[in-house]
């Protein structure tokens, strides 16, 4: 087998590929030393309410861990010596999990719908599409309102303006533009965000 004009075998080749690989994972995962995992020889010793307690090595430390039945954690690998805290690492997991899942909640994602209208759109029409519209509007999500123009309508685009107007004068109880009505290509764009 010849990879880039060199003759090789296919267990040299798997073994490189491997161990590239291990490589490429090793560097880009950074995984927490906890433990017997922490190798290096001093290491800077924090207590578990936060005060220093010193710099010593790394066996020591681990027995200090042991006798008061908590994990040793290397919180700053970077710092020189690293940086070690004295803390119970199943529950720090745990809360930190929950913390993460709570600011997921309290996140509010925003959503884009979109509402399409015509030039030619009757009055009841326009009402029903304004009624989906300011439900939208109360459950928070912005709304996308587009006017297609078909044919020779393009040259009328100020009744598109006018019809775009029309429709905001419903919904502007619950809602504010965001952005006036543009041209894009064939279409008129105007976004309604609901009111805080």
């Amino acid at each position: 087998m010849k990879i880039y004009g060199y003759e090789t075998n296919v267990c040299t080749f798997v073994f490189y590929f491997y161990v590239f690989i291990f490589i490429r994972r090793w560097t880009t995962i950074k995984k927490v030393e906890i433990n017997e995992q922490i190798r290096d020889r001093e290491v800077r010793l924090i207590g578990p309410d936060g005060e220093q307690i010193g710099i010593m090595s790394s066996k020591e430390a681990l027995k200090i861990a042991e006798e008061k039945k908590l994990d040793l954690v290397k919180i700053a690998p970077g710092a020189n010596p690293p940086v070690c805290k004295l803390m119970d690492y199943g529950k720090y997991k745990y809360e930190q999990a929950k913390r993460e899942k709570e600011a997921r909640k309290k996140q509010k994602t925003i959503t884009v719908k979109e509402v399409r209208l015509s030039l030619n759109i009757e009055d009841h029409d326009l009402n029903t599409k304004a009624k989906k519209a300011i439900k939208f509007l109360k459950n928070g999500d912005k709304v996308k309102v587009t006017l297609r123009f078909k044919g020779r309508e393009l040259g009328h685009t100020q009744l598109g303006v006018d019809v775009l107007n029309k429709f905001f004068s419903i919904v502007e109880e619950v809602g504010v533009m965001e952005k006036k009505p543009k041209m894009e290509g064939r279409n008129m764009v105007m976004f309604i965000s609901p009111k805080n």
